[in-house]
């Protein structure tokens, strides 16, 4: 099949990365370390993006959203994340795992009941797949959800969830079927504050740690099986398809990181004298810069690609698992040439590098690691 691709910048993206960029300048540069060394979840930041209508990116205006594509919402999570990677992941994993999962999969009432409350972010989300022997291995879930009468009766407990413990709203992966079994995985939706569902550890992390995670626990929850997304058995299948647009979101997540990093060190080369002349001017640092620059144009236009194949309804799952592989794998490396460049002030907590630095390595992990992605590609071209 032969896809031809246009990524000229149209102005709707160029008001909205201008609108997102002031808004992180003021709202959110000031408060990173402080958020970061404390891990502090700042809900209420969350909340003032949902005014913006940065909650609800991908949801229609009739669901309260603000109805853009692919294209613009890399372009927040970019714009975000060049600033907090950690406010870029929960922006994230609330737009596209779980307000993106019941966009995708609900039905028109579950639509109306839920989205509009997401979109704008009076609730905020959460999206539970991982547990604590079941990473990778999603099939082999212990969460299970019986049936009884009108209600499923949910037990279990899901690790590493981003918004575990302040989310509103959380869609649980559960098993309703057979271990091991694609077909024995369900989606369910089950809100905060029904008996039974409860917050567990919450996880002291290396990096991204303003944005919250923690254990959710299912303790003979019951849940109404009206709150069951699409049919019994195809909660793997949704999850899947979730995870092709989840993985867009971490790349881009992986593009802002790297392009904050490299922003810093170009500035410091600029600024940072050594025998008489800027370090800029030495080709050991500006090679360095050469190769950070050419990799993130690159992971870029993987992550365009992706989102454009993405907006169109056309198969993506080799593009945005490269996507996602290429640019936090990117990320990494600019984040770690970054500090390279600042040297010892590179190592401290008084410029920004070190944080994009931690930060950075979450994005090679979270929604599919590295090489979960290259077995991804493989199987997509060996096909």
């Amino acid at each position: 099949m032969s896809v031809s691709f246009n990524f000229s910048e149209t102005e709707t993206q160029q008001s909205v990365k201008a609108m997102v960029r002031d808004f992180a300048e003021k709202n959110i540069r000031p408060n990173i370390m402080e958020w970061d060394e404390a891990q502090h979840f700042p809900v209420n930041l969350l909340k003032q993006l949902g005014e913006l209508g940065l909650m609800g990116v991908l949801v229609p205006e009739e669901y309260g959203g603000s109805g853009l594509g692919y294209q613009e919402y890399v372009d927040v999570i970019v714009e975000v994340a060049r600033v907090c990677g950690s406010i870029g992941l929960s922006l994230a994993a609330h737009n596209s795992l779980c307000t993106g999962h019941i966009l995708a999969f609900a039905n028109e009432e579950q639509k109306q009941r839920w989205l509009p409350k997401l979109a704008t972010a009076e609730w905020i989300g959460a999206w539970g797949l991982t547990e604590a022997n079941t990473g990778s291995d999603a099939l082999r879930m212990m969460t299970t959800a019986d049936e009884d009468g009108d209600d499923y009766i949910i037990n279990g407990a899901k690790n590493w969830i981003t918004h575990g413990k302040s989310g509103d709203i959380a869609v649980v992966m559960v098993r309703t079927g057979e271990q091991g079994s694609s077909k024995g995985i369900s989606a369910i939706v089950v809100e905060r504050g029904t008996p039974g569902f409860s917050a567990g550890k919450k996880e002291n992390k290396l990096g991204m740690r303003a944005s919250e995670t923690t254990e959710m626990i299912f303790d003979n929850c019951r849940v109404p099986k009206a709150n069951l997304l699409g049919n019994v058995g195809e909660g793997f299948k949704q999850a899947m398809k979730v995870l092709d647009g989840g993985r867009i979101s971490i790349a881009a997540l992986a593009l802002g990181i790297a392009k904050g990093a490299f922003d810093a060190a170009v500035s410091y080369s600029k600024q940072r004298q050594q025998f008489g002349q800027p370090i800029s001017s030495f080709q050991a640092i500006s090679f360095k810069l050469a190769d950070m620059a050419t990799e993130i144009e690159a992971a870029e236009l993987l992550i365009r690609q992706a989102a454009d194949l993405k907006n169109r309804h056309l198969p993506m799952t080799k593009e945005s698992a490269m996507a996602k592989y290429f640019a936090s794998e990117v990320s990494v490396k600019v984040a770690t040439e970054a500090v390279q460049i600042f040297g010892g002030y590179g190592y401290t907590k008084d410029f920004p590098v070190e944080k994009f630095y931690r930060d950075s390595k979450l994005c090679t992990i979270g929604e599919g690691t590295s090489e979960i992605q290259k077995i991804v590609i493989a199987r997509e071209i060996l096909n």
